[in-house]
């Protein structure tokens, strides 16, 4: 398989708009099963030699049997995506290339990686190449909503005795911008991620005309329990990844900041206060985070609410805990009569190791992006690859491939886009990753 026809396979994933839905019944099934059917024509050789097993409605579960089962190694990558938002330049599923870019949603969420991943096991199978490791391939179907098919993917390997060496999926990147006064790209690599807690905050009440309104009715009751969850962060800190990355991010600060970032370890109140201050991504790299992400009232102007409600996302930091901030949750609305519903709650990962796994995606890499810092750190979305750690230690979030703070900030948004070069790039690294195993 050429550079052209990789390309154009990622141009053929991201017109099909395999958007995902938590009710099933609003799920397009048939932009899945067109989905798959374009992985199989475009990839004739994995579908050949690797052994299949169907994971849940559309998930696929490769094995690349290798010159050894000792280590084996699960790379992950999904094929939903979420829908529409904002306006785009160019049509959202189009997969137009302009300007040696292509744009679509999944680009970089994550058909990107699934693509990338298939390009470059197919490349190795032309050659007749044969992995030192077992090599499992793990794509979902719906990572975007929280949905069942990693888990299932990890019950299958529970039950065929399969404990990885190690699983990378979706997560960091060659990220530039990456910090004020920063000029190289980082590399970076999540080791953990943070805990996803949804809650949903409701007040109940009489309701009626809207001429005759009560004092802290439904509605106000709600808007007081957000601005008071709003004005109330969890304390600030930060954990050992974001130590480490800071410390090596150091040599390429600003003199001024070289100091406090390659003493990360023992400034840590002054890096913290800092990273507070700069900014909504830097803050986020220190504190469980809660986003009001959904409101609801009255079905119309001049109808006082029975029932008002607010979403609050909530992103667990490394070394709190759900039941913590729940209880931190209770403690700032200060309201008995705001009930306080969990719809789904999930703890942070454990963090994996820096050893020789980490060191063999830290090399690949210097050896494809020798720009670049690698460097660990807490990921702040959520992955699929959460699931793997009940069955492997060494859970690692790097896509390989180079994005701006442009680009980072339209994953979910709106004119996602990934560099024809950068994605040829991360089709190179996958493949060495896989050269560079262990026997």
């Amino acid at each position: 398989m050429d550079d052209d026809a990789a390309v154009a396979a990622l141009q053929a994933l991201v017109r099909i708009p395999t958007v995902s839905d938590r009710d099933p019944a609003n799920v397009d099934v048939a932009a899945f099963d067109e989905a798959l059917d374009e992985l199989e024509r475009r990839f004739p050789l994995v579908h050949q030699h690797l052994e299949l097993t169907r994971v849940d409605t559309h998930g696929l579960l490769f094995r690349w049997i290798g010159r050894s089962d000792a280590k084996p190694v699960v790379m992950m990558a999904h094929l939903d995506v979420v829908p529409v938002e904002g306006q785009w330049q160019y049509p959202t599923f189009s997969g137009k290339v302009v300007d040696g870019t292509i744009w679509g949603r999944g680009t970089l969420d994550d058909k990107g990686s699934l693509v990338g991943i298939c390009a470059a096991v197919e490349r190795l199978l032309v050659e007749g190449f044969v992995p030192a490791q077992d090599v499992w391939l793990s794509f979902g179907c719906n990572e975007e909503v929280s949905g069942t098919s990693a888990v299932l993917a990890v019950e299958a390997l529970g039950a065929r005795g399969v404990q990885p060496w190690f699983v990378i999926d979706e997560g960091g990147a060659i990220a530039s911008e990456a910090f004020p006064g920063v000029a190289a790209p980082i590399g970076v690599i999540g080791v953990t991620e943070k805990g996803v807690t949804s809650v949903e905050l409701r007040v109940e009440g009489r309701g009626g005309h809207a001429s005759t309104p009560a004092k802290l009715g439904p509605t106000a009751r709600i808007a007081r329990a957000i601005t008071r969850l709003d004005n109330s962060p969890m304390p600030a800190s930060v954990p050992a990844p974001t130590v480490e990355l800071f410390r090596r991010m150091g040599a390429h600060a600003p003199l001024a900041l070289r100091p406090i970032m390659q003493n990360a370890g023992r400034a840590k109140p002054l890096l913290t206060r800092a990273l507070v201050l700069a900014g909504a991504e830097p803050a986020a790299m220190t504190r469980t985070t809660f986003a009001i992400t959904t409101l609801s009232g009255a079905p119309a102007l001049n109808v006082i609410a029975a029932t008002a409600k607010a979403g609050v996302n909530i992103r667990i930091m490394v070394g709190d805990t759900v039941t913590g901030v729940l209880e931190h949750v209770r403690k700032a609305v200060d309201d008995d009569q705001v009930h306080i519903d969990v719809v789904e709650q999930n703890e942070p990962s454990p963090i994996s190791p820096m050893d020789e796994a980490f060191e063999l995606i830290e090399g690949t890499i210097t050896e494809i992006f020798p720009d670049a810092v690698p460097s660990p750190y807490v990921m702040m979305a959520a992955t699929d690859s959460r699931f793997f750690t009940a069955i492997c230690p060494r859970v690692y979030r790097f896509a390989p491939f180079r994005m701006t703070k442009a680009q980072r900030e339209s994953i979910h948004s709106f004119d996602e886009h990934l560099g024809v070069d950068a994605f040829l790039d991360g089709v190179r690294w996958y493949r060495r990753l896989i050269e560079r195993l262990p026997a």
